[in-house]
């Protein structure tokens, strides 16, 4: 995966993940209302975050191969 095509996936994936953390805010924000579907959203939330991170290590090595 070249450094653009990374940069392109970070891209999308923080705006996803912004649109996670605030769904993630408001269901807390509602608890105790809709507590069930609190593990899922926040274990959604966690992976996004965690591929994010993922990918942004990966760009990091690329850019300092350069």
């Amino acid at each position: 995966m070249t450094v653009e095509e990374l940069k392109t996936q970070i891209k999308r994936l923080n705006s996803k993940a912004g649109q996670m953390k605030m769904d993630l805010h408001d269901l807390a924000e509602g608890l105790p209302t809709n507590y069930q579907q609190l593990m899922d959203v926040a274990s959604q939330t966690y992976e996004i975050y965690r591929q994010l991170d993922e990918l942004k290590q990966q760009l990091k090595k690329l850019e300092q191969v350069k």
